[in-house]
């Protein structure tokens, strides 16, 4: 998907993912993968979101982040996307851990 924008539906949020640290290398040079690491927090940028949800009477349910926003992420899950050579991840929501203010 080339030159394209990504306004997503509902509740979802469209993230790009921080590099929180550089990778690790034991003594000899074999890198450790970040998955090996789980006390790592990972942090994104907010680049979109949805309108936001509507109650079954027809109340919307704003959004509490909006872009721009720093956000911290579950280490798995969301659906990824890439979009203009850029790596993006889709999250509902309710599946953001915490907004950095």
């Amino acid at each position: 998907m080339e030159n394209k924008v990504i306004k997503p539906l509902g509740d979802r949020v469209l993230v790009q993912e921080y590099k929180t640290k550089e990778e690790k290398k034991t003594a000899s040079g074999i890198i450790i993968p970040e998955t090996a690491t789980a006390d790592d927090v990972k942090m994104g940028k907010v680049i979109s979101v949805g309108a936001g949800l509507y109650t079954q009477n027809g109340v919307s349910i704003p959004m509490s982040v909006k872009e721009g926003d720093e956000v911290m992420i579950p280490a798995y899950g969301g659906q990824e996307i890439k979009l203009n050579k850029e790596k993006y991840i889709l999250f509902r929501e309710s599946d953001l851990l915490a907004v950095f203010q």
